[in-house]
């Protein structure tokens, strides 16, 4: 019997029958096409990974973006409660400031009733007699009755108007208290003089008698009314920190679930990447495996045909690098930071680049005022229409140096302003920008009543730059002095 040989592909001389099983070409190509199906099988099973490892990038991207998401909706609940009680503070500290000065309104009020009250008092008993009235016998006093007027109380004033029937002239009409005048045949302007003095005279004596003062009575139920006031608006301004707390705490609370919710969905996510990833690997080994198997199964029987070749050399090309995701732990919470069942850490995976140190939380702060849109508003305007050209023939350097300081007013006041009402950087306007905005201002009125033949010559464009000097200087002493301990950048 003749030993069969089969040629090594390194070119080394035969193997023995003795040390090589005896297989026929047909069993060696077969065994090679089998070894090569399998790895072309497992390489397309492996070519899902790049796009697994994106998916599972687009993943982490969303859970970052739902994290972010809550911590924004957090910080804006939390800036909302602070800002509401800032408003509630303020608003109670100055009606509990203002209730001295209602005290006195509502007792000056209550005097002005009482003394009315009694000045209509006596007028209504001061009745109109023939012998109290100059010319005005009882002819007339029971004319004047008959038109509902007996006392200084029923009638106001005269005055001369046109006659009822429209002929004669003018007569003189009696204003009735309660509404309308009246014409009295007989009473003219002789008569009406001495009725009106009489009436002056009255009125002039019930001012007299009027009280001056309130009762002692009516002053200690007023004090009443003011101390339940004073007492219930600190009650209330001692309600609205706890109120606060309270919805900060309901606010944190909300945080909380929301954040366990989003850690549990992405655990879960992230433990079934996890495992589709271990299936990944263990197949890389298995292909790792086969390709042994085949390199070994060629360096043992060598070539097996020039139909496998290409196949089994494009079987035996090394895996293509797939980029994992960089892993990068978050800041862990509370529903996190431990598992309920197994007592391990979960550290979260974030895609969020990393800027050297911990990432700012939001803190709630007082956001600049909503009438600062005034200012800006009008430089606005100002910079459009000008700063009050007197007329066409105003110098151009005049029209574009005003126009020119508005706009800077206006861009410089919204660099500010914006930023400033944002929650996430929520803070005051910096110290001196109020004085160098009304300096400004003053300034751009000055320039316009310099070239104003009208103001030209008097003193008052003088006095308005002075005034705007000293809002400017002190608006820059102020923004240079105080203005870097704000926070921002002035």
């Amino acid at each position: 019997m003749t030993d069969s040989t089969t040629t090594r592909r390194d070119g080394s001389a035969p193997a023995r029958a003795a040390t090589v099983p005896s297989l026929s070409p047909s069993d060696v190509r077969a065994e090679r096409r089998r070894l090569i199906e399998s790895i072309r099988a497992l390489r397309r099973l492996l070519g899902g990974r790049r796009s697994f490892e994106l998916a599972d990038r687009r993943r982490l991207n969303r859970e970052a973006r739902d994290r972010g998401r809550a911590e924004a909706a957090h910080g804006k609940a939390l800036q909302r409660i602070h800002e509401r009680q800032a408003r509630q503070e303020a608003s109670l500290t100055r009606r509990l400031n203002g209730l001295d000065g209602k005290r006195d309104s509502q007792e000056r009020q209550a005097l002005a009733v009482l003394r009315r009250e009694s000045i209509e008092r006596t007028l209504g008993s001061t009745y109109l007699t023939s012998s109290e009235v100059n010319g005005i016998g009882r002819g007339l006093v029971r004319d004047l009755a008959a038109q509902g007027i007996r006392t200084a109380a029923d009638f106001t004033r005269v005055s001369w108007g046109r006659a009822p029937n429209g002929r004669g002239g003018d007569v003189l009409y009696i204003h009735r208290a309660k509404g309308g005048k009246v014409h009295i045949n007989g009473i003219g302007e002789h008569r009406g003089r001495p009725l009106m003095d009489w009436r002056r005279s009255a009125v002039a004596r019930a001012e007299a008698r009027a009280p001056r003062e309130l009762p002692p009575d009516e002053r200690h139920r007023i004090a009443e009314i003011i101390e339940a006031e004073r007492t219930r608006l600190g009650q209330e301004l001692a309600e609205v920190p706890r109120t606060a707390e309270a919805a900060r705490a309901e606010a944190v609370r909300s945080h909380a679930e929301v954040l366990d919710r989003l850690a549990a969905g992405h655990r879960e996510a992230a433990e079934r990447a996890r495992e589709r990833r271990a299936e990944f690997d263990s197949m890389a080994e298995q292909l790792r495996d086969l390709q042994a198997r085949l390199s070994a199964h060629i360096d043992r029987y060598g070539d097996a045909g020039r139909r496998i070749t290409r196949a089994q050399a494009r079987a035996l090309r090394p895996l293509p690098d797939v980029p994992l995701l960089p892993a990068m732990p978050s800041p862990r919470t509370s529903s996190d930071s431990e598992s309920p069942i197994t007592g391990t850490s979960h550290p979260r995976v974030s895609l969020i680049k990393a800027t050297g140190g911990p990432q700012p939380q939001p803190a709630p702060g007082v956001r600049a005022s909503l009438g600062w849109l005034v200012p800006i508003v009008f430089f606005a305007m100002t910079a459009m229409a000008g700063a009050g050209e007197p007329d066409a023939t105003a110098p151009l350097w005049f029209s574009i140096g005003t126009r020119l300081v508005a706009l800077t007013i206006v861009v410089d006041l919204v660099r500010l302003w914006i930023p400033r009402r944002r929650w996430r950087t929520a803070s005051p306007m910096p110290s001196g920008t109020g004085p160098l905005a009304t300096g400004t201002l003053l300034a751009l009125a000055a320039s316009g009543m310099f070239i104003d033949p009208e103001f030209s010559t008097s003193g008052a464009p003088w006095a308005v730059s002075v005034a705007s000097g000293f809002f400017l200087l002190g608006g820059v002493l102020l923004r240079t002095g105080k203005g870097k301990s704000n926070g921002a950048p002035s």
